[in-house]
């Protein structure tokens, strides 16, 4: 793919994967550069690397460069895209670039699903390391343990998350395929669960005949399209003890999970959550189960597991604003609000704040109505105007209308609008031993600093 480049631009350098894409390529020997809109952390942590960055997108800034990596959010119109399609240099999507990363390593663990993948990932990147699995890792999201979204390691393990969204997963090379769970978003792409569960299956076909597929067994999405994949499954499960892996005496303190890993009917390791939630059972159960897939010993692993402290952007505690605990959440679907604010109030003992942005409104509209029944289950809701992203707003849904509709399913919630019109309710109305999440995938986290907070 690269052969005879000795430069690499990234279009799109400051997005959490094009980053760590450009750092691997700059330590691999490449000349590195690229362009984003906006200068943040982690551009300037290139630039400190000796990478070059742009924060505008001009045709003149591939001069020089022998290959472009692009995302598929890019737009045709971009004008460094259309300078190299019109130069002849290699363009190169951002999926066919990490399959061509994880060639030559002997194992390569694809974490997939709508949710769950980055914590997923993180808790396999822990397993593996504690274990000796010494892993080159490439995630959605930045774990302090890593010092960042990826780590360089040996030749045998690369762990990855592996994204759905434009079928970008069908694109890589796993030997292990994990999946944890199916269920409709990304509507501006997929149509139907049919559809998607036919993604999901090439998905796990990818991982060829030698390889296996670990499934979520309580999935039933998952295990349908699993059907029509002929290779080795291996199912995990907080429900059915008959599971490959499950969990087994299950018992929280402060919504933190402590259970038993069973495989194949017999005890295999202790795990003890240092992350809350019921979903991270299922995410370490995954973990627990591809690490041991992978040959590496699984107490080793489960110690790795219970030292997963979380990652960036996943209920990430932020500090205090007007005596109220601040977590920063990532959260972009109805099913992870639901589920990170049924945690947070396991976690906290004072009233429920949510502060939410929805993201793109080809999903806001298509999910609509539990979007707001999961915001209603806050004791109170401030929802900000919606992430544009990709697209324009032709579809009748926004921030406001939000609102109303969660009102609606019996929550208290309000339109925020702004960031600052939302500084001003929460600085207004919360009050000490509170819990404020704020939650959404766009450029909500610009928030943090408006109330004394880091991003």
């Amino acid at each position: 793919m690269l052969e005879g480049c000795g430069s690499i631009f990234f279009i799109g350098i400051g997005g959490i994967t094009m980053s760590s894409f450009a750092h691997i390529s700059h330590i691999r020997g490449y000349r590195v550069g690229g362009s984003d809109r906006t200068e943040t952390e982690l551009t300037d942590r290139l630039a400190e690397y000796g990478i070059e960055i742009f924060y505008s997108h001009d045709a003149s800034h591939i001069e020089g460069y022998d290959a472009v990596v692009y995302t598929v959010a890019v737009s045709p119109d971009n004008p460094e895209y259309k300078a190299a399609l019109s130069r002849g240099i290699p363009c190169i999507s951002r999926a066919d670039f990490l399959g061509y990363l994880m060639t030559g390593y002997k194992r390569r663990v694809g974490v997939s699903g709508m949710h769950g993948k980055s914590t997923c990932t993180s808790m396999c990147a822990m397993a593996f390391v504690e274990a000796g699995g010494d892993p080159t890792v490439v995630s959605g999201a930045e774990l302090s343990a890593m010092g960042g979204a990826y780590r360089i390691g040996g030749h045998d393990n690369f762990v990855f998350e592996a994204c759905e969204y434009m079928d970008s997963f069908l694109d890589f090379n796993p030997t292990v395929a994990v999946v944890l769970n199916i269920e409709m978003d990304h509507v501006d792409y997929f149509s139907s669960m049919a559809q998607i569960r036919r993604s999901f299956s090439a998905y796990m076909t990818l991982t060829g005949q030698d390889g296996v597929a670990i499934i979520n067994a309580d999935d039933e999405n998952v295990m349908l399209a699993a059907k029509f994949f002929g290779g080795r499954k291996v199912t995990f499960s907080t429900k059915d003890p008959s599971a490959d892996y499950s969990a087994a005496n299950i018992v929280f303190d402060m919504g933190r999970a402590e259970f038993d890993v069973v495989r194949s009917g017999a005890f295999a390791a202790h795990i003890k959550l240092s992350v809350p939630g019921a979903h991270n059972v299922y995410n370490a159960l995954a973990a627990f189960a591809a690490a041991c897939e992978c040959g590496l010993d699984g107490e080793r692993a489960a110690e790795g597991i219970s030292r997963f402290a979380g990652a960036h952007r996943r209920m990430e505690y932020k500090g205090s604003f007007c005596g109220a605990a601040v977590y920063d959440d990532y959260g972009h679907h109805p099913t992870e609000v639901r589920a990170t604010l049924r945690t947070m109030r396991e976690v906290g003992t004072g009233r429920l704040f949510c502060v939410f942005q929805s993201h793109t409104y080809s999903r806001t509209a298509r999910l609509f109505e539990d979007f707001a029944a999961a915001l209603a289950t806050a004791d109170r809701t401030v929802v900000a105007d919606i992430y544009a992203a990709r697209e324009t707003d032709t579809m009748g849904v926004s921030g406001e209308r939000l609102a109303a509709e969660t009102v609606k399913c019996g929550g208290n919630a309000v339109y925020g609008g702004s960031f600052e019109h939302i500084v001003e309710i929460l600085r207004a109305e919360l009050r000490e031993g509170d819990t404020l999440v704020v939650m959404g995938a766009g450029d909500i986290y610009r928030i943090y600093p408006m109330i004394g907070l880091h991003e």
